[in-house]
């Protein structure tokens, strides 16, 4: 029988960590029900949920209306709830793997990865695979049937996804071209990538540049890159909503033709706002052809 809901709860526990990198870290979860888990994109968001002030481990009830139930909990015993994407999932063998970035104790999923023991619970919020639609949302990459050239830019936080995509890229029979600008904290957090003659990736190392702030490095990369040729013209007249980053989320989508020029852009606020009027307003690229998504904000808590 089909699933009439996209998500659902599945419990499970930690079956492994493994260090990617000195900034990332790959949980492993695992139980049967995950067998019912599944992913439709690379960059497919799931919600965890970690324990509680209280240290009290997450068991919310799969029954409908849990959300509601969630927000009336009293803030000592809500478990923390955070969005992640899926890495792998191995779902015939029960398996999912997140990849954590790490940033010491400051926050409830860094604490978690750094200090849980394999057995540890945890709660995941995914895709159910018995969903009648073999769509229950939550992702953006959605390229055009003849995709034929990419811009992918991702911080630390959407490296994950970022990484997922040029895995799905590689695999196709005819890679397109891609530039890719990942911005991370230090050489040894870059990561083996897929190769194919059009491929060209660019590692942006913080560490090299402390004094710069977050996001700034994509920036000036993307600003240098070679952009397919738009008339600019078209973009400045382009209009541009007001987004306050402080206040909502930044996150537009893709609405892509048959063919052509794809952009996933994803990282801190500030920096993907600035690359939206750069790359819509002076490089006159369609506002239709990019994803542009705000995964977090500098010195705010995100969810």
């Amino acid at each position: 029988m089909a699933s009439t809901a996209p998500y659902k709860l599945f419990n499970a526990v930690l079956h492994r960590k493994t260090l990617v990198s000195p900034h990332m870290m790959r949980i492993t979860l695992a139980d049967p029900s995950i067998g019912g888990m599944a992913t439709w994109a690379p960059d497919q968001r799931v919600k965890l949920f970690f324990p509680a002030e209280d240290g009290s481990p997450a068991r919310l009830a799969q029954e409908e209306g849990w959300y509601a139930r969630f927000r009336s909990m009293l803030a000592s015993r809500r478990p923390a709830m955070r969005t992640y994407t899926i890495r792998h999932l191995r779902a015939e063998q029960g398996e999912v793997d997140i990849d954590f970035v790490l940033h010491g104790e400051t926050g409830p999923a860094s604490r978690w990865a750094l200090r849980a023991q394999p057995g540890a619970s945890m709660q995941i919020l995914a895709p159910d695979s018995g969903f009648s639609a073999q769509d229950a949302g939550g992702f953006e990459w959605k390229p055009p049937q003849l995709l034929k050239e990419v811009l992918l830019v991702a911080d630390a936080t959407a490296l994950p996804a970022a990484m997922g995509i040029l895995d799905e890229l590689a695999a196709m029979a005819e890679p397109p071209q891609t530039q890719a600008y990942f911005e991370v904290d230090s050489a040894p957090d870059m990561l083996p990538v897929p190769d194919w003659p059009g491929l060209s990736v660019q590692w942006l190392v913080r560490d090299q540049a402390p004094e710069v702030v977050a996001g700034a490095l994509m920036v000036e990369a993307v600003q240098q890159a070679f952009l397919p040729a738009e008339d600019s013209s078209v973009g400045q007249a382009a209009e541009l909503a007001e987004v306050d980053i402080d206040k909502d989320i930044l996150w537009e989508i893709a609405n892509t033709a048959p063919e052509g020029f794809y952009g996933w852009i994803a990282g801190e606020s500030a920096a993907v706002m600035r690359l939206r009027k750069y790359l819509i307003k002076e490089c006159g690229i369609p506002r239709e052809s990019l994803n542009l998504m705000g995964y977090w904000r500098y010195n705010k808590a995100g969810s």
